[in-house]
């Protein structure tokens, strides 16, 4: 069965024997262009999924927070006047988000709740950040705290940077903040601006996963920012989200070859993002398709962060006559690609990519056929 306020409500009454005050829901997401581009203070179009984290909750009379995870059939609980690390698993995104509030001035109160959710773990659909913004959610419903997305946003990031370890840049926990329905949104990493965009009518967005993951992400990551800022200090620019092609061209004989790639394709991939924001609000499917096609060619050839997986994926989904476009997202090296498909046929082009990919790979993918969804949000 779906998950639905109700299904929490009575998941709810089954482990503390009453009803909650609240469900709250955060959702995955995926990123259709803007790759490596969020920190070089770039653009970013991801959408929120219509896949989430969900916690129904109510208030204690204590400082207490204790969650039951139904998908790990596991409890937890910790104290918010001694909030202490442990070992990592799901109850330190909790943590780390209450950490994170208390650190910012927000006061805090105890409650219980029972989470559960259906974004697949390790597929690159940002599960985390929803975890961690369900959380942001119930702690702001329990202490009447405003939702304010970009700020949650930030210090949803600073929890997953500083407790959790892991060296996110803002689009995830910002996406799941503040999604809208039917929309992607254009995210400027600077400024932190959101600019809802709709998605072509008549289209879908199937998230096909290579069921790869990465490996040696750290120190290919650490690399890549590394040649970024390389790049934008020979540029003479704060960061590449500030260079044109044609200044980086004039560069060229100056510059380490690879540096030079890295900020090519950092540079034409936020020209693209812009285009293809501008190409959604047209509603023209097909020119987005082709965005999408050239940011996985510069996302392979470029910056080389795709793989073979990655790369038949794309190939086998762009065979099919109902893809506009598609390409790797996220960090690469595995995970998953994004496909724009037209709506009737989205169930035969995932099957057939699936079965396609799996003949020539010998490995069973995953394949979600996705609706954009709202952000976070307290019922």
């Amino acid at each position: 069965m779906p998950l639905d306020q109700t299904n929490m409500s009575a998941r709810f009454a089954e482990c503390f024997g009453h009803s909650p005050d609240w469900t709250v829901r955060a959702p995955g997401r995926v990123n259709l262009i803007g790759e490596h581009t969020d920190y070089n203070d770039g653009f970013v179009l991801p959408m929120a999924i219509d896949r989430a984290v969900w916690i129904a909750l109510r208030p204690r009379d204590d400082r207490i927070v204790s969650v039951y995870s139904i998908d790990y059939n596991q409890a937890a609980e910790f104290s918010l006047d001694l909030i202490e690390r442990g070992q990592p698993g799901w109850i330190e995104y909790i943590k780390g988000m209450a950490w994170s509030l208390q650190q910012a001035g927000y006061i805090l109160k105890g409650w219980e709740g029972v989470l559960t959710g259906d974004v697949p773990l390790g597929a690159g659909l940002s599960s985390s950040a929803a975890l961690e913004m369900a959380a942001a959610r119930a702690m702001a419903a329990v202490a009447d705290i405003p939702w304010i997305p970009a700020e949650m946003a930030k210090l949803g990031q600073r929890a997953e940077n500083q407790w959790v370890g892991v060296n996110c840049g803002i689009m995830d926990q910002l996406i799941s903040a503040a999604g809208r329905a039917g929309h992607a949104l254009l995210i400027d990493c600077r400024a932190l601006h959101t600019d809802p965009t709709p998605l072509p009518e008549g289209t879908s967005v199937v998230v096909l996963d290579t069921s790869t993951r990465r490996g040696l992400v750290d120190s290919a990551y650490n690399e890549r920012r590394a040649q970024c800022e390389e790049a934008a200090r020979s540029l003479g620019v704060p960061a590449l989200r500030d260079a044109t092609i044609e200044r980086l061209e004039q560069s060229a004989d100056a510059m380490d070859p690879v540096v030079f790639r890295r900020a090519r394709h950092v540079i034409s991939e936020n020209a693209r993002t812009l285009r293809a924001a501008q190409t959604m609000r047209r509603g023209d499917p097909t020119e987005l398709g082709r965005l999408m096609a050239e940011s996985h060619r510069s996302l392979r050839d470029d910056y080389q962060v795709s793989s073979d997986e990655l790369d038949a994926m794309v190939e086998s989904a762009s065979e099919h006559g109902a893809c506009f476009g598609a390409r790797m997202t996220g960090a690469g090296f595995g995970g998953c690609a994004v496909a724009l498909v037209r709506s009737e046929e989205a169930d035969d082009f995932a099957r057939r990519t699936a079965a396609e990919y799996e003949q020539k790979n010998n490995r069973t993918p995953a394949v979600y056929v996705c609706k954009a969804a709202d952000g976070a949000e307290a019922m």
